[in-house]
């Protein structure tokens, strides 16, 4: 039923906004910290943080600070890492073996993390384009993305991630039927309790760029991902790809890139209802902080402006490279 409205003056919509206490009061969306999924880029080495000249602000840390940086997250308020591994160019290869390597760069900072804060969520990527010297989520035979190989490879990552001690497992490569078979694999090897969070609705997009810097991707690609990620035209095709992850055992889903795709984000949590993530990629991050550091932007301002309009949109959490920054000004 559509809301009647008294004509003006009976209505004031002001008189809502008169005070910060009254606005407070009638506020419909909440942010909190308890939001975010914050992605930490891990590198070898000791001692190290390395800014990353495209992300302001975000660094690769070396395994050895991973800890105190989970532990940060922790006393922020902050639930869940994600973490991401910038893997040295001489262990990628053309059967990506490193990915399911027990020693890897993930494998071996999930160890770190809940040795050092056990309540954190530690959530992984698997995909295999950190490992892969074509820099694609799959392999490539013949200039072609291959499906069922790189599942079976995906399955492999997946499991070695598991026996690492991550609670949430984040597919990112967009192979079909990979939710099923990860399913499959975890209730099999006795990892029933870990999740699945898909990257069910992933686009061919052009915000990704300094994210690929962050994990050493961008030179090793060959050729773009646009046979296996999204049309960014297309939403119906983002809502069949949804259901079927749900169908094969997804336990929440997210939506990627956030911002430019709202839209995908409010279709899916109405016709699903389900748990709905979105990412808030690194060039979303990258443009906001380099318009905040120009003098163009508050910056303080639109990182929860921004944040807010993911929860606006039906969204239950966000990854978010903001995540420390946001949890600050909101006190955490």
């Amino acid at each position: 039923m559509k809301p009647t409205v008294a004509a003006f003056p009976a209505t004031r919509l002001r008189r809502l906004r008169r005070t910060p206490s009254i606005r407070a009061m009638v506020q419909e969306t909440a942010l909190t910290p308890a939001d975010f999924i914050w992605p930490v880029f891990v590198r070898d080495g000791e001692g190290i943080e390395e800014p990353i000249p495209s992300m302001p602000g975000v660094v690769r840390r070396s395994v050895d600070l991973i800890g105190q940086a989970a532990r940060d997250a922790q006393a922020l308020g902050i639930p869940a890492i994600c973490l991401f591994p910038y893997t040295d160019p001489s262990k990628k290869t053309e059967d990506c073996a490193e990915a399911w390597n027990p020693d890897n760069l993930s494998n071996r900072a999930t160890r770190a993390i809940k040795a050092a804060a056990p309540d954190i969520a530690v959530m992984t990527d698997v995909a295999l384009d950190p490992y892969n010297i074509n820099g694609h989520d799959g392999f490539v035979e013949d200039g072609v993305i291959v499906n069922d190989r790189t599942v079976e490879a995906l399955v492999k990552q997946a499991l070695s991630q598991a026996e690492a001690g991550v609670d949430i497992i984040g597919p990112s490569d967009m192979m079909d039927g990979r939710i099923g078979a990860l399913r499959s694999a975890l209730e099999s090897a006795g990892h029933s309790d870990v999740l699945l969070l898909s990257y069910a609705a992933k686009y061919a997009s052009g915000f990704y760029g300094p994210f690929r810097d962050a994990v050493g991707a961008s030179g090793a690609l060959k050729g773009d991902k646009s046979t296996y990620q999204m049309n960014p035209a297309n939403t119906d095709e983002a809502l069949r790809l949804i259901e079927r992850d749900l169908q094969e055992g997804a336990d929440m889903i997210m939506v990627k890139p956030g911002m430019p795709y709202l839209d995908i984000c409010r279709r899916a949590k109405e016709t699903f209802a389900a748990p709905t993530f979105a990412y808030q990629v690194s060039g979303e991050y990258a443009m906001l902080q380099a318009a905040s550091q120009n003098g163009w932007l508050d910056g303080d301002k639109v990182i929860l402006e921004s944040l807010m309009a993911f929860k606006r949109a039906g969204c239950d959490g966000i990854l978010t490279y903001f995540a420390p920054a946001a949890a600050k000004l909101m006190g955490g």
